[in-house]
């Protein structure tokens, strides 16, 4: 498959940060509850939680415009059950609370192509996007690497790779090496899991 754009990658980028723009306005203004950074430092990232504090916890992933009508799902218990609906969204964007095998925080929302890529890497079939997806994790992640999309833990002698805030981009086709870094640590957007089905972009917002 042909390359994605670096010009596809911005529009998408743009709008997420547009977003998430908007939202640091939002929660700044004297009128707002608690932000969903406050809430999300609040809450353990102990498994299992109250529905309510998963719910509180998903939705810190996304920009309020995002977050306030969203669908969340919580992960199975048992791997191939499926997924919880603990909250009917409105919109198409999906959230989802701590994966708890991870260290940290780190709940997301996705959109529509978001969730089809989400959903084949779980079932650990290549995804089938028709158009880039997105999604947004503002509480930052934890990853045990970023080349092997299915380690469950780093290799001995590494650490897990704590990402900040941030958006992932998923492409259609293969996003291009001489344009972005395969490095987190190079200070801005990287490519996680290249050259498999599951390379995204990840963008940092902050």
């Amino acid at each position: 498959m042909d390359k994605i754009t670096p010009t596809v990658i911005a529009a998408f980028v743009i709008g997420a940060l547009l977003g998430y723009f908007a939202f640091n306005q939002f929660s700044s203004s004297p009128k707002t509850q608690t932000s969903s950074t406050e809430q999300a430092s609040t809450m353990s990232s102990a498994q299992p939680g109250s529905p309510v504090d998963k719910v509180q916890q998903a939705l810190s992933a996304a920009p309020e415009t995002v977050a306030l009508n969203a669908t969340v799902l919580d992960f199975p218990e048992k791997a191939g059950a499926e997924m919880t609906e603990l909250k009917k969204g409105t919109n198409d964007w999906t959230c989802l609370p701590d994966y708890p095998a991870s260290p940290g925080i780190d709940p997301m929302c996705l959109d529509k192509q978001g969730m089809v890529w989400l959903n084949a890497y779980i079932s650990q079939q290549p995804p089938n996007l028709t158009q880039a997806g997105l999604a947004y994790m503002l509480q930052g992640g934890s990853d045990a690497s970023n080349t092997d999309p299915f380690a469950e833990k780093p290799t001995e002698g590494e650490d897990w790779i704590t990402s900040p805030s941030h958006t992932m981009v998923f492409p259609v086709g293969k996003l291009d090496q001489t344009v972005y870094s395969t490095d987190p640590k190079n200070g801005g957007p990287w490519i996680m899991w290249a050259g498999t089905p599951y390379e995204h972009l990840m963008v940092p917002v902050k």
